[in-house]
């Protein structure tokens, strides 16, 4: 499916680049624009922000990292320290 027409990246393009991206690294945060610059492009128009973003989240490896979740909100709790 066509996900940006502006762009040409279709649902199989972001969910090969977050996989590749979770391969290369596992800790790494997924984000659009880490999506975009895997495929080598970047956001046009932004019509497809929430179909991009949609498709992003269907991804099981877009998840944090269980070893990187409540990070900031340790980080708070010792700053209130």
């Amino acid at each position: 499916m066509i996900v940006c027409s502006c762009q040409h990246i279709t649902d199989r393009d972001i969910h090969a680049a977050v996989d590749w991206m979770r391969a290369a690294d596992p800790m790494t945060i997924v984000t659009p624009g880490k999506v975009y610059r895997a495929l080598g492009k970047s956001a046009d128009c932004g019509g497809c922000m929430s179909l991009f973003l949609s498709t992003l989240r269907s991804n099981p490896h877009t998840q944090v990292p269980m070893q990187l979740r409540g990070l900031r909100r340790a980080a708070t709790q010792e700053e209130r320290s």
